[in-house]
């Protein structure tokens, strides 16, 4: 997922709703309008740009016009770029990437309560070098602009000031106001539709409104229920505005929520209820049952054992991991740095009582400046190379924008046994992810030692984990809700991923309930030999045993899918040819067809960066 660092939460303006001497209430298709220009941005057509088929933008100015280049701040994606502008007589604004082009980049326009604003009227962070500044208000979004020197500036705020006194001049005396308009385009009664869109949430809920319609597939906006949130306390509100904040954020969200209180699953049933029963597959009164007994589990071999060589399988790299949370501290979404700090401390008092134990031993590794097991910034990076310790979660927006990124690197951590077959991370996604592994060929030994394991934490006085009568051990992402368990091994399918990918990989895991990712996590490529992470996709009613052994019957059919894949069975890989160095790999890529000088490219493919050289070779093919 993703020095310290803050939340990196992205404003979103609100003029739209009640600044710039607009009426404090829109209606909710006025503010839907305004919204999905400011989210989306408004591409015109020739036509609706008064220019016809064959135009292309005007060569010089002419009575009231401007052309030329302004710097101009994004709508979705806060970055700055240049673009080229040119403002029409009635104050419609259209712009290219650059001068000539004939495809516009997007369109605006000024109007009669349209504003232009310089110095601290404009209240956004400016980039460091930017010195001629101003915006233009609108009724859809502020446009911020940057000008390459003060006469430019000067000309442009001109223009755009008389555009904006042509259509105040121009505009008819007002009957009404926004609020008048009529409520269309949702199933939503009009009357709750105005007390919304005029309360403390009237930016998030106009946003829901949207995404419901652009992102069928954020399940947090698409089971988000208006009548239901128009019913909570405020306080209740406020509580699930947060835990939708992350899809509000980011429409492209899969899930889009997630709890931050360990009581919000029950808190807020009526609204996860019908996200779990979208994501999860199961009804809406759904209960989780956690059993971590092998007996009678279908699918289980005879003697009990899961043994992968018994498939024919080598040893493997095999790993379990519970995420858990503490019953007495609020989820990471909405920890202080103090929680975060206090929580980490608390921690430490088990951690000492397992580094007495002969089976566990240890140490613990701590990120948080100036704790007594503090880890310098090149022991941090050694622990996230092998594996062992998890990255700053910042570059994930989805962890950032709901707030469990935040405080980094307080609170952050990880205990590690002797043997360092069992770790405990701290101040993740979850505050806890207790995972064991093990190079070997029986799951059980993993599965085993990690029950007895978070057994051991637990009874430790003064631990408690978070659980759900109905819905299991609480997660902060409702898909691992339930267990938090994932089981997975490092499995090579040459066969399945010769073009070097794993999406054939993927496409037969899939019906098998098994899910493949880079063995590096999620998001990660997959390894030089094909090597993926393999792992059951459930995690909710579902029993920790059934997973495990879930896990041992998708391997014997992935097995049989990558034979079926190449031309005969695939010749079991051993330890040597597993860690084989990606050097050595992919210097043996092909290198016909690229247009590159022989000698510089077999020294690329021969250096440190080689395997990433190779892959970005073949996907330029």
């Amino acid at each position: 997922h993703q020095g310290a660092r803050s939340r990196t939460t992205r404003k979103f303006p609100t003029h739209h709703l009640t600044a710039h001497r607009t009426p404090p209430l829109l209606s909710v298709s006025s503010a839907v309008a305004c919204l999905r220009d400011s989210l989306f941005g408004t591409i015109p057509s020739a036509k609706n740009t008064n220019m016809g088929a064959g135009a292309s933008v005007p060569s010089g100015d002419a009575a009231g016009t401007r052309q030329g280049y302004l710097t101009k701040l994004g709508g979705i994606f806060k970055t700055w770029h240049k673009r080229y502008f040119c403002l029409g007589a009635d104050g419609k604004v259209i712009y290219t990437k650059q001068k000539g082009d004939q495809k516009l980049a997007g369109a605006f326009e000024v109007s009669a309560s349209s504003e232009v604003l310089e110095g601290s009227a404009c209240k956004i962070k400016w980039p460091k070098d930017a010195t001629f500044t101003f915006g233009v208000s609108t009724p859809s979004r502020t446009y911020y602009f940057v000008a390459d020197d003060q006469a430019t500036k000067d000309d442009w705020v001109k223009s755009f000031s008389d555009a904006v006194a042509r259509c105040k001049a121009a505009a008819p005396a007002s009957s009404g106001s926004a609020a008048d308009a009529p409520t269309k385009g949702f199933d939503l009664d009009e009357e709750l539709a105005k007390k919304l869109l005029s309360g403390p949430h009237a930016e998030a809920l106009a946003r829901i409104m949207i995404i419901k319609e652009t992102h069928p597939g954020n399940l947090a906006m698409k089971n988000f229920d208006f009548e239901y949130f128009a019913g909570l306390s405020p306080e209740d509100q406020a509580a699930l505005i947060q835990c939708v904040r992350s899809g509000i954020e980011n429409a492209d969200s899969g899930m889009g929520c997630y709890a931050m209180q360990p009581a919000d699953y029950d808190r807020f049933k009526p609204f996860f209820s019908k996200v779990l029963a979208d994501y999860h597959k199961v009804g809406t009164d759904a209960k989780h049952v956690n059993d971590w007994t092998l007996e009678g589990v279908d699918g289980l071999p005879e003697d009990g054992k899961l043994d992968l060589e018994k498939l024919g399988l080598p040893a493997l790299s095999m790993r379990v991991r519970v995420g858990r949370n503490l019953a007495d501290f609020p989820l990471p979404g909405a920890m202080s740095k103090d929680d975060r700090v206090n929580l980490e401390k608390k921690m430490c008092e088990a951690f000492d009582k397992l580094k007495a134990m002969p089976e566990y031993g240890g140490g613990y590794n701590s990120l948080t400046p100036g704790h007594p097991d503090f880890i310098n910034e090149e022991q941090y990076q050694e622990l996230v190379k092998a594996h062992i310790m998890f990255k700053d979660m910042a570059a994930d927006t989805y962890l950032s924008t709901a707030g469990i990124a935040s405080d980094w690197p307080f609170g952050r951590g990880c205990y590690v046994s002797e043997d360092k077959g069992f770790i405990i991370w701290v101040g993740e996604e979850d505050h806890l992810r207790i995972m064991c592994m093990k190079k070997g060929a029986i799951l059980n030994d993993v599965f085993d030692r990690l029950h007895t394991a978070q057994g051991v934490v637990e009874s430790i006085e003064g631990l408690s984990f978070a659980k759900s009568s109905d819905y299991g051990f609480v997660t902060s992402c409702p898909t691992n809700l339930g267990t938090g368990m994932r089981a997975s091994v490092h499995i090579p399918l040459p066969n399945l991923t010769k073009d070097g990918t794993d999406k054939k990989a993927k496409e037969v895991a899939k019906p098998l309930g098994l899910s493949v990712r880079g063995t590096g996590g999620e998001h990660t490529p997959i390894g030089a030999d094909g090597t993926c992470d393999i792992s059951p996709s459930a995690r909710f009613c579902i029993k920790e045993a059934e997973i495990i052994t879930a896990l041992y019957k998708g391997i014997k059919l992935l097995k049989e899918k990558e034979e079926e894949a190449g031309d005969g069975p695939a010749p079991a890989a051993s330890a040597p040819a597993a860690a084989a160095a990606p050097a050595a790999a992919a210097a043996s890529a092909d290198e016909d067809g690229l247009e590159f000088e022989e000698g510089k490219l077999k020294e690329l493919l021969s250096g440190p960066h080689a395997e990433a050289l190779s892959r970005i070779a073949v996907i330029k093919k």
